[in-house]
């Protein structure tokens, strides 16, 4: 493909983007295909000779579409919001275009500093504490990692080399290997399963605490593992505290969490994947209360921000507990040091870094802080619309007290009703719902995730619901008549 033939052939591609997004509600959201599907619709190996544009584009309809889960339907209430927007689609072409890989300021200086300025664009916005922002010339500062469990395995690796070489430093007696053998750090049950998975990859032990009746954790519950641990001659030295859980958007009681962390010298981070966005809304800015407390802060704005995967920001009070244990600068890397900046490749996994920050400041700019409010407050009117469905029909009940944009229901009746009538749901493939258990019953959970989603799209998901809890409670009662009889 040459320019010439590009400017056709992108014009094909932008044109599908704008008529797939503004006729998805077109399309079931769920596909109707098996495992493996696709290897009766392509070939078993790869071209020998280049095949033409046209067969390449044609084959988008018939051998991917069918395949997908159009995560961007108004009609898709699974899981968490998959954000996207004209800007950030226009972002990633750019960036796809440039095809840089920002591992260091001289690797390409826009995007170190273009990332810095992003993030304490959006630090303000939160009313972050100052000692996360590089504006504040402190030892903190913001990075986008690939995703939240990403972000908070690193944030478990940085905590784990300061424990140890605060140890080191004060007995240097102790070994590497004695030390993480008597590590552990905390979480809620309710955490997402990926800060349990960070401890298995680094070899330490997570406990996993109780909860209230809100599903949130407490500090006196912290504190209480801490001192059994302590008790048993084990060394605390890390606690996740999660606003907005995946499974039912709950939140923990993170000023409680950081006054024990505070007082036992533990590193605290703030998992707020979901939440943190609703933050920039004054209005909601009080679930953050806590956050300087907090070591790290991660928050994902592909999930509630319109900025398409992959996104996750996060922050540290001292850059130091990133970069000095990790640093490593073979030869072929020296030229690229500079003093007093910022190389990104220290901050996390990988080395090289796509150019992530152009689609925040595509969004931010075309969108501002307003629209972006905007945009979160109609998602929770959305919900709330939704709330006020189910507490008028008394087939269904709420399962916990709703906070942002996520209903945990249930239809009233047993587990197995509620995974029937799922099931019936999914079949229909119209909407997308996903199940979850709370307190031992099972129960689904309703989310807005589309960009467009409307009240009348509530109102088709809400009338799909109707039509599966219609066929289970029917059924139920001609079987009861049928034991009557």
């Amino acid at each position: 493909m040459e320019a010439e033939e590009f400017r056709i052939y992108g014009k094909q591609i932008v044109d599908f983007v704008a008529d797939y997004i503004c006729n998805i509600r077109d399309y079931r959201v769920l596909p109707q295909v098996q495992p493996g599907y696709i290897r009766s619709l392509i070939p078993d190996e790869a071209p020998v000779e280049g095949e033409s544009w046209e067969d390449v584009f044609k084959d988008i309809e018939r051998v991917i579409l069918p395949g997908m889960v159009h995560w961007n339907s108004p009609r898709f209430h699974s899981y968490f919001p998959a954000g996207s927007s004209f800007p950030t689609i226009c972002a990633d072409m750019l960036s796809g275009a440039f095809g840089i890989i920002g591992f260091s300021w001289s690797a390409c200086p826009v995007s170190t500093d273009l990332e810095m300025a992003m993030l304490d664009w959006l630090g303000k916005m939160l009313q972050l504490p100052e000692d996360f922002l590089f504006s504040s010339n402190g030892p903190g500062g913001g990075v986008i990692q690939s995703n939240a469990s990403e972000s908070t395995l690193l944030a478990l690796t940085c905590a784990k080399e300061k424990a140890i070489s605060s140890i080191q430093a004060t007995d240097k007696s102790w070994s590497r290997s004695a030390i993480t053998e008597k590590l552990v750090y905390y979480a809620s049950e309710e955490a997402h399963y990926s800060v349990e998975k960070a401890g298995l990859l680094s070899g330490v032990t997570c406990r996993l605490l109780s909860t209230d009746d809100a599903l949130s954790l407490q500090g006196s519950v912290l504190q209480a593992a801490i001192d059994k641990d302590q008790a048993q001659g084990n060394i605390p030295f890390f606690v996740v505290g999660t606003l907005g859980s995946t499974n039912s958007c709950a939140f923990d009681n993170i000023e409680r969490l950081g006054e024990v962390c505070k007082k036992e010298n533990l590193w605290f981070h703030i998992d707020a994947a979901y939440a943190g966005a609703a933050c920039i809304c004054p209005e909601f800015r009080y679930l953050l209360n806590g956050v300087e407390y907090a070591d790290s802060f991660i928050l994902s704005p592909t999930k509630w921000m319109l900025i398409n995967y992959d996104c996750c920001t996060m922050w540290v009070k001292d850059r130091e507990y990133i970069v000095k244990p990790f640093c490593v600068t073979p030869v072929y890397l020296k030229e690229d040091l500079h003093e007093q900046t910022v190389d990104y490749r220290h901050w996390g996994i990988a080395c090289g870094r796509r150019f992530r920050s152009l689609k925040m400041w595509f969004v931010f700019r075309m969108f501002g802080v307003r629209g972006l409010q905007t945009y979160i407050r109609k998602h929770v009117r959305l919900i709330h619309e939704f709330e006020n469905l189910i507490r008028n029909d008394q087939r269904f009940e709420i399962v916990l007290p709703l906070v942002l944009g996520v209903v945990c229901f249930r239809l009233k009746g047993s587990d197995t009703q509620n995974e029937e009538m799922l099931r019936i749901i999914r079949e229909r493939r119209k909407i997308a719902l996903k199940s979850s258990r709370i307190r031992g019953l099972c129960v689904i959970r309703f989310v807005v995730c589309g960009k467009d989603t409307e009240s009348e799209d509530i109102l088709f998901s809400w009338r799909e619901i109707c039509l599966a809890a219609n066929k289970i409670l029917n059924s139920t009662n001609e079987t009861d008549m049928r034991e009557q009889f």
